[in-house]
């Protein structure tokens, strides 16, 4: 068994070391006996039509994230359609989340256009506004309630219209927009979320949710083999205990 992930401009968007949740995708695929091909794909790059099973696209300042958006709605949209369209996982983080949307209008400068894979629209409400930092807590329903912990730094507030549904609800933090306790989007399995960390190595338990959909893709129903978890399981829970003040 086989998996292709697709980097997305790794050099461009990798804030708060969110290239770790690469690392986590191939480590965890490969402890399992998966063969894992990896593409980094930047800023003027092909990004070819039914290739991966698997796109992760990461977080970045204003200045790259407005160099992405026109690489992405140029030259990656349609892919990226084709690839949500036949079940493939897109995971963006951050910025990358933003750029997911309908639309990012940043505290300066024009209202950046997204490619529209979930529904939400994201706003900066000014350069004097509070930015929203701090570790997180939310419980996922997609894990059965169970608790995804992470960190965000974003000042944009994002908006989820109806045809997307929160990643979680939120235990400790802000959030998507730190007034109606909701953080991140889903729609099928397209997944935006504000949890640095970077978020997979935190949450094993959700890089395996990712893994199972990835494979999917082209191998049909599809269990992973058991992991020995205990040190991620340990420091999930350190995590959420430093988060919420209890402890793990």
């Amino acid at each position: 068994m086989d998996l292709r992930i697709c980097h997305l401009y790794p050099d461009l968007l990798n804030l708060y070391g969110d290239r770790g949740n690469l690392t986590v995708l191939v480590t965890r695929a490969r402890w399992r006996g998966i063969v894992v091909a990896v593409d980094a794909v930047g800023i003027g790059d092909p990004l070819p039509v039914g290739r991966h099973d698997l796109y992760l696209i990461g977080g970045g300042e204003d200045r790259q994230q407005r160099l992405a958006a026109a690489d992405l709605t140029t030259r990656k949209a349609d892919a990226l359609r084709e690839a949500a369209g036949r079940g493939a996982v897109v995971l963006a983080i951050c910025g990358g989340y933003q750029l997911l949307g309908h639309s990012y209008r940043p505290a300066a400068g024009e209202e950046l256009v997204g490619v529209g894979l979930l529904d939400v629209v994201t706003v900066h409400p000014g350069p004097q506004a509070r930015r929203l930092i701090g570790n997180v807590v939310v419980r996922c329903p997609l894990l059965g309630g169970a608790a995804l912990v992470g960190f965000e730094n974003h000042g944009g507030r994002t908006y989820l219209g109806p045809g997307a549904a929160p990643l979680g609800r939120v235990v400790v933090g802000s959030g998507n927009n730190g007034e109606d306790g909701t953080e991140g989007a889903v729609s099928g399995h397209v997944y935006g979320t504000y949890l640095h960390g970077p978020l997979l190595p935190r949450n094993p338990a959700f890089a395996d949710h990712l893994l199972a959909a990835a494979l999917r893709v082209r191998h049909g129903d599809v269990s992973l083999a058991p992991l020995t978890d205990d040190l991620e399981a340990a420091a999930h829970a350190a995590g959420v205990a430093r988060a919420t003040g209890t402890r793990p």
